[in-house]
């Protein structure tokens, strides 16, 4: 066999190179082919900080990671920081383009720069094969390889548009929870067709957890077998040298909520969020029973039962959303029933969606925010589309907006969103969803609400998030406080929160009984009540 490597790199085989075998070589090629663990473990070298070039001497996990890739179209992997998860799928990834005739991959990551990375360390660990197991190189740069046996594997940013218009028979998204939402939830959906297109086609999702987003939503909907993803978990203490000591020594150098995310593959939301973090991580969302054109289903429309449409609207050029909520308030606990969404539809659209949501809910009452173009959008429902349940608004110097039959002069439709709103909306909605008298069942909703955080004196979406629903919701929140709501509902939901406070104090109040052990020195009935005193206590039973 000729020596003379790929453009003068003697650890790489050129195209064109004809091999003759050994026996063994034939029979080490045949093995590998058929069991990619047996190959990432005795022909892939990785890089360790210690002791450099090394053999991959895969840890059981690991060894599970290549198995549940090879067996499943679809994996999603939640495992902590620093466990080798990206170099086991660089070794299955090897593997697969070697062992495969005309095999694409494409690698994704948050940026292109890591993608290109990962391609690095996959280039570096074909340099190190034999040449007898390499195929000869066509293309060899930092953005892409192609073999002589036509696999070919690219390294994109998931935002970049190149994945989208090709075929591939693996797409491996890398640390796939620091993508953006919005980003992570437009490339599934431009991938969609590419995934789909073929009948093996894998996906590989491999990340530790960072926020409740959309890879949250693809954990917990993998785990429930909601999806046709494979859940694969891994704990540090799997890994060798990690133990209790170890932990001490890392939250020492951290802390104890980075550790929990970051090692403890645990789900957290954002600090200082209006609603409780725990009340925020056990809120459960489920897939819409229908889905088209963004407005997700969640219940169909009840004969006899009341509805109620909060509505937040945008400019449609790609920014912000313009937002929907309906909320069923027959009877307590609210429940979010469906939920509209879009950042790329033109204002003079959207009254038409507005109005055919409202119809479809029983003429559902509306409350649309005009703080900008709601204004428009309003007056196209009231005055064109004639949808008469919209909600007026009466303006006062003291009391400041309130929801009225609209009778009087300064009545206007919609309402504008001040401090004094805000502020409101925004005490009734954390009240409303901790007390569980409001259920909210779609993800993005959700999600917004983990995002939607203290700042100032008031609450707003984190940079680089977006309120739009969360918004819908505090608008919902002022709504119920407001009487005209209860009068048109036949729900006071003030009265039975302070109901339900005033029972919570009064067993929180009562004492505790304890068990008679022989030892009091004197009982007396007191009408039906017996008291038994021991000491200086005395107890009710």
């Amino acid at each position: 066999m000729s020596t003379e490597g790929y453009l003068g790199n003697e650890k790489l085989k050129r195209v064109g190179v004809e091999i003759s075998f050994s026996e063994d070589e034939a029979k080490e090629i045949l093995k590998c082919s058929e069991d990619p663990i047996y190959f990432i473990r005795k022909y892939v070298k990785i890089v360790n900080v210690d002791l450099g070039i090394v053999d991959f001497d895969m840890w059981p996990f690991q060894e599970e990671m290549v198995d549940g890739f090879h067996k499943n179209r679809f994996s999603i992997c939640k495992m902590p920081r620093q466990v080798g998860k990206t170099t086991t799928t660089v070794g299955y990834m090897l593997w697969a383009v070697l062992f495969n005739a005309d095999y694409t991959v494409g690698i994704l990551a948050n940026k292109g720069q890591l993608a290109r990375e990962i391609l690095g360390r996959l280039q570096r660990a074909y340099e190190y094969l034999p040449l007898w197991l390499q195929q000869g190189i066509i293309t060899w740069n930092k953005g892409n390889i192609e073999l002589e046996n036509g696999s070919k594997i690219y390294a994109y940013a998931t935002s970049n548009s190149g994945v989208r218009g090709g075929t591939y028979n693996l797409i491996f998204l890398d640390e796939f929870a620091f993508v953006p939402h919005n980003m992570a939830q437009e490339f599934f959906t431009a991938t969609y067709p590419v995934i789909s297109s073929g009948k093996t086609t894998k996906v590989i999702i491999v990340s530790t957890p960072n926020g409740l987003n959309l890879f949250y939503k693809m954990w917990v909907d993998a785990m429930e077998k909601r999806s046709s993803y494979v859940p694969f978990e891994v704990h540090w203490s799997m890994v060798p040298g990690r133990d209790e000591d170890w932990k001490k020594e890392t939250i020492r150098n951290t802390s104890e909520e980075q550790f929990r995310q970051e090692f403890e593959t645990e789900f957290i939301g954002s600090a200082a969020t209006l609603i409780s973090g725990a009340k925020l991580r056990s809120l459960a969302f489920f897939n819409p029973i229908s889905s088209i054109d963004k407005l997700d289903m969640y219940e169909e429309p009840k004969e006899g039962h009341i509805y109620i449409a909060t509505v937040d609207c945008s400019e449609g050029v790609g920014a912000d959303y313009s937002a929907i909520n309906i909320i069923d308030v027959t009877k307590t606990p609210y429940k979010q029933v469906a939920k509209y969404r879009a950042n790329d539809l033109p204002l003079l659209f959207f009254p038409n969606i507005i109005y055919s949501m409202g119809m479809k809910y029983n003429a559902a009452y509306i409350l649309i925010e005009t703080n900008n173009i709601g204004q428009q959008v309003v007056d196209i429902l009231h005055y064109d589309l004639e949808y008469e349940n919209i909600y007026k608004i009466d303006q006062h110097h003291i009391k400041g907006q309130t929801i009225s039959g609209g009778f009087k002069r300064n009545a206007s439709f919609g309402i504008k969103t001040t401090k004094s709103v805000k502020k409101i909306g925004c005490a009734n909605l954390k009240t409303l969803v901790e007390s569980d008298k409001l259920i909210i069942v779609d993800f993005d909703t959700i999600n917004e609400l983990n995002s939607f955080v203290r700042v100032k004196d008031s609450y707003a979406a984190e940079e680089g998030n977006n309120d739009d629903l969360a918004m819908g919701l505090v608008l919902f929140g002022w709504l119920t406080a407001q009487a005209y709501f209860k009068d048109s509902t036949d729900v006071d939901v003030r009265s039975i929160l302070l109901k339900e406070q005033t029972l919570l104090i009064e067993e929180s109040l009562a004492p505790v009984g304890i068990i008679d052990d022989g030892l009091q020195e004197e009982v007396t009935i007191d009408g039906d009540d017996v008291w038994s005193q021991s000491g200086n206590i005395n107890t009710r039973f």
